[in-house]
């Protein structure tokens, strides 16, 4: 008998509703992320938890004690609707990409950048066909 035989299919993953980074710094942390273009749902600059407009789902940033400490753990990839102008758009306000826009081989253009708090993030999107 295989593992779902006579039980109710398996729930399906559908999205991700949002993804939580701790920060230091909340200030800092919201004007670096106003700045690539968010829009703020709720909290702020001063608030101990922040929501952040990703499509219909969230960014969130909740503010940890400064004795906490993290390491590399991942990436957050977003898709964008353009690349470039977002890349040309942090450029504009001082932020730091790691590199310009590039294309993939695994058929998505996009750039990362590292927050104030060291949480690596991608922009991207699909590669138009050729």
């Amino acid at each position: 008998m295989g593992a779902n035989e006579g039980t109710a299919p398996p729930a399906r993953f559908e999205s991700i509703s949002a993804v939580t980074l701790a920060t230091h710094d909340m200030a800092r942390a919201v004007q670096f992320y106003l700045k690539l273009g968010f829009h703020l749902r709720h909290g702020g600059e001063t608030a101990p938890f922040t929501s952040l407009d990703v499509g219909t789902g969230c960014l969130n940033l909740m503010a940890k004690k400064g004795d906490q400490s993290w390491s590399w753990w991942g990436r957050v990839i977003f898709y964008v609707s353009d690349v470039d102008a977002l890349y040309q758009a942090a450029i504009a306000h001082g932020l730091q990409p790691h590199s310009v826009p590039r294309d993939a081989e695994w058929g998505e253009r996009y750039f990362h950048i590292t927050d104030p708090d060291g949480h690596e993030l991608s922009f991207a999107r699909p590669s138009q066909p050729q």
